[in-house]
């Protein structure tokens, strides 16, 4: 650390940890210059919101001490140039910097820090030790505090807690602990920069796991190191990728021969973990669809285990549940004037009450014919017939990446995905029990395969 560098040891107490919606109630500073502190900053603020009970109980800081405080534009100018160009250190850092990010930007200031992150550099000096909050370091190193959760004691205990390393460390460790948290300082707490350094930049999908290695997140890119860097750098922008970021503790990822590889796989690995970060390509509960028998005057309803059993069946929509496959076709009946009744939406025998409203052709009534009601229906039904399976079995479908030399074959029947193989030969041995019907598996064949050459893909019948 350069001599004359002014560093900011800092803490703030909020009314959560949602740095986009929730907002700060006390910032305490201390600026230290060439290892001396040289000056303070303490205030109350006034978040323009109520202090929820629990934060409350467990900080002191109350509605009631904050009613005569200011308001965060109110100190914002004084405060932006009091901490001038300084590094802020504080424990866990990103919380604290991504609090001060937003705050500054809801009064038209764009404001951003170099940080050092002590909770990083605890896990760095001591990655054996289970755990790495302020209290237990300051413990650990026989360093009095009293803190009931305020901003000023904390602030005062950090730079004690730097003091106790600056004076214990060889200064060549501490210098190397300083230079590797300055080159990566978006990077999680809990991970290590040699782990992102293997991410490799070729397609495929990633695994973020938490504390127990609990599923957090799973997705897919064409740029693996990328995309998994991109979530620790919007942090401030985004409460769910501050989660990320705060909660992950490890990254696997696997490469894939392209784009279509990873999607398939980032669908298949969501159902089958689950993770609780992700809502899109969960597994559902039941998937309904339509399908109009040829001897029929309407469409029938068909839940999953029956579309499971539809091989070959012209089907209309998928929807997630049975309630949103009737509206769909609600909608159809009354943009073309069809008789509920007739098309089965509605009981009832003789005129609709569709049609006394002018709104049914007269179907239920004879002034339509059952012949000419059903070919209009099945016409304005036709938007929403899935794409019939257009070859005779099973197909391999090649794809190559020319950076990463990785390519592959996934093997497709029915637009169910069977699995993927690296060469040919062995995606016609493979042996894979046909799987349940996915709607995200279907829509992602279904887009890729309509221009199989524009995705530079090679299909196959096996």
């Amino acid at each position: 650390m350069p001599a004359t560098e002014t560093l900011v040891f800092i803490d703030l107490e909020t009314t959560g940890t949602r740095s986009t919606r929730d907002r700060i109630t006390e910032i305490a500073a201390l600026k230290v210059v060439d290892g001396r502190e040289v000056a303070r900053w303490s205030s109350l603020i006034y978040p323009e919101c109520r202090v929820p009970a629990a934060i409350a109980e467990l900080t002191g800081v109350t509605d009631t001490l904050l009613a005569e405080a200011p308001r965060f534009g109110d100190i914002a100018s004084a405060l932006q140039e009091w901490l001038g160009g300084a590094r802020l250190v504080a424990h866990n850092a990103r919380f604290d910097h991504s609090f001060l990010r937003n705050e500054f930007k809801r009064v038209g200031i764009a404001y951003r820090a170099e940080v050092i992150c002590t909770l990083r550099l605890s896990r760095r000096l001591a990655p054996q030790q289970p755990e790495h909050n302020l209290g237990a370091l300051l413990k650990q190193h026989g360093i009095p505090y009293a803190s009931g959760h305020r901003a000023e004691a904390d602030a005062q205990a950090l730079w004690k807690l730097w003091q106790h390393w600056h004076a214990t460390l060889p200064d060549d460790t501490f210098a190397s602990l300083l230079e590797t948290e300055r080159k990566h300082r978006s990077l999680p707490v809990h991970l290590t920069p040699d782990l992102l350094n293997e991410i490799p930049s070729s397609p495929g999908v990633y695994l973020l796991y938490g504390h127990n290695r609990l599923p957090l997140y799973v997705g897919k890119s064409i740029n693996l190191r990328s995309r998994v860097l991109g979530h620790f750098q919007r942090d401030h922008q985004d409460d769910k990728e501050m989660r990320l970021a705060q909660q992950v503790q490890h990254i696997e990822w696997e490469e894939t021969s392209g784009d279509l590889g990873a999607q398939l796989r980032e669908a298949l690995l969501i159902k089958g973990l689950m993770p609780i970060m992700n809502r899109q390509l969960r597994r559902q509960g039941n998937l309904y669809s339509w399908y109009w028998p040829d001897d029929s005057p309407q469409p029938q309803l068909s839940n999953e285990t029956q579309l499971n059993q539809a091989s070959g069946l012209a089907l209309y929509g998928l929807f997630r549940s049975a309630r949103k496959a009737r509206a769909a076709l609600k909608k159809i009946v009354d943009e073309e004037r069809l008789c509920p009744q007739v098309i089965g939406l509605e009981k009832g025998r003789g005129r609709c009450f569709a049609n006394q409203l002018g709104k049914c052709r007269g179907a239920c009534t004879g002034v339509e014919s059952l012949t000419q009601h059903t070919q209009r229906a099945r016409e304005a039904m036709a938007r929403l017939q899935l794409q019939a399976w257009p070859w005779q079995g099973r197909i391999a479908i090649g794809e190559h990446h020319p950076a990463s030399k990785i390519g592959g074959w996934h093997v497709v029947e029915d637009w169910r995905y069977l699995g993927s193989t690296p060469t040919l030969d062995d995606a016609r041995r493979l042996q894979a029990a046909t799987p349940q019907f996915d709607v995200d598996s279907y829509r992602i064949l279904n887009r890729f395969l309509r221009d199989s050459q524009q995705h530079q893909l090679e299909v196959i019948e096996l």
